[in-house]
């Protein structure tokens, strides 16, 4: 089984992240700006609009604040069934967090695919990073 993994030092304190990793409107600012997200509890499910046949569905599965979140693909884009996405937030000494990321993949993939998906997280990651740092992130805009 293949996994993405990125790892970021951000400027921010873990609760920022935290926020952003599970409060509706701030996650409709570094992700998707279509989202429909219930407050975050384990089991919650939210709704991603993106495009075309992404559009993920993620359940909540671990909800540790502020320290670790895991979602859990139900739908909404079959490559994604069943993987789970890991957040990490660790303080470091300095004031900033380190934020693991990490995509664990149910099913083997092409190699184009992880590689277009891992670049696509790297970008979303950023998106989260500025966010938190500037307080604009650059979400994925869909069509109305």
């Amino acid at each position: 089984m293949k996994v993405i993994h990125h790892v970021a030092d951000v400027e921010a304190a873990p609760e920022q992240l935290w926020s952003a990793l599970t409060e509706a409107g701030l996650l409709a600012s570094w992700w998707s700006t279509r989202v429909d997200s219930p407050v975050a509890a384990v089991g919650a499910v939210t709704h991603w609009t993106f495009a075309g046949d992404f559009n993920p569905v993620m359940e909540v599965v671990e909800l540790a604040a502020p320290s670790r979140l895991t979602w859990r693909c139900t739908g909404g884009h079959e490559p994604w069934a069943d993987n789970t996405f890991v957040f990490e937030l660790v303080p470091l000494d300095d004031g900033r967090t380190r934020l693991r990321f990490t995509q664990n993949y149910a099913v083997e993939l092409s190699d184009d695919a992880y590689g277009t998906y891992n670049f696509n997280w790297g970008y979303y990651l950023e998106s989260l990073r500025l966010l938190c740092t500037t307080g604009t992130g650059k979400p994925f805009q869909p069509e109305p």
